[in-house]
């Protein structure tokens, strides 16, 4: 598999402290990375250097080929932040199509894949509702399907599934799969450790280090343990101890 993203000693700097410290990672064509770390590990500060948002102190971020930022590279990239940026005053509807023109979906296109996402996070009935009039969870699923419905090579999802009810949630992991399938290189931030299960690699986050990757057998395997959430915690045990970086 061609990588989508190879990041190569990456540290990110606020007010003198490192939030991300040389990390490395790579992301593949056709499989979804799932990124756990408890808040404040680094994880949206992650995203944001993969997006080219944030300036990085030393290291280099590489998508499709090309070092962040580059504005062509954006285009190529669907994207949900962990906060909802969504515009009250236009409904559900109005804002996939905005968001539809801004990542550059043909119009022709545009209805059959607002269509196909706002079904997979069950909004079909509240398109014509103001987005101001969602609940929590219906705004983080609105964002959801504007980040599904581009035909991006990369997804990334930065806690997609909080709000979410665990029904829907099976769903929308059914999606992923099968945008996984079709190629799509996938990211996904999560508390949730079952989710973390369900991901092809894990990458542990914490205080600005990758504890352990792997995949999640191997990550269990590695910490004799039975679940991705008593490996994530036997890691950090040992950064405590002194253990060090994966």
């Amino acid at each position: 598999m061609d990588s989508a993203v190879i990041v190569k000693d990456l540290t990110v700097k606020f007010n003198g402290k490192a939030v991300l410290n040389q990390l490395s990672l790579s992301l593949k064509a056709g499989e979804i990375v799932g990124l756990i770390g408890p808040s404040g590990a680094g994880k949206s500060t992650l995203i944001n250097a993969l997006l080219g948002m944030i300036k990085v102190n030393s290291g280099s971020v590489e998508v499709f080929g090309h070092e962040m930022p580059n504005r062509e590279v954006m285009s190529q990239i669907g994207f949900m932040a962990q906060s909802d940026a969504l515009f009250g005053e236009l409904t559900g509807e109005q804002n996939l199509e905005f968001f539809g023109s801004l990542q550059g979906i043909p119009k022709k296109e545009l209805v059959e894949k607002m269509g196909l996402a706002a079904k997979t996070v069950n909004l079909t009935e509240d398109l014509k509702k103001p987005a101001s009039d969602y609940s929590g969870g219906m705004k983080r699923r609105l964002s959801l399907a504007i980040a599904l419905q581009t035909d991006s090579p990369l997804i990334l999802l930065d806690e997609p599934t909080v709000g979410i009810d665990p029904e829907l949630r099976q769903e929308i992991w059914k999606e992923l799969r099968l945008l996984a399938a079709a190629g799509k290189a996938i990211l996904v931030t999560t508390h949730v450790m079952d989710e973390a299960e369900r991901c092809d690699k894990v990458l542990m986050l914490r205080e600005g280090h990758f504890v352990a990757q792997g995949t999640p057998q191997e990550l269990k395997t590695q910490y004799d343990v039975e679940t991705i959430e008593d490996a994530f915690i036997k890691a950090g045990h040992e950064l405590q101890n002194g253990g060090g970086q994966a």
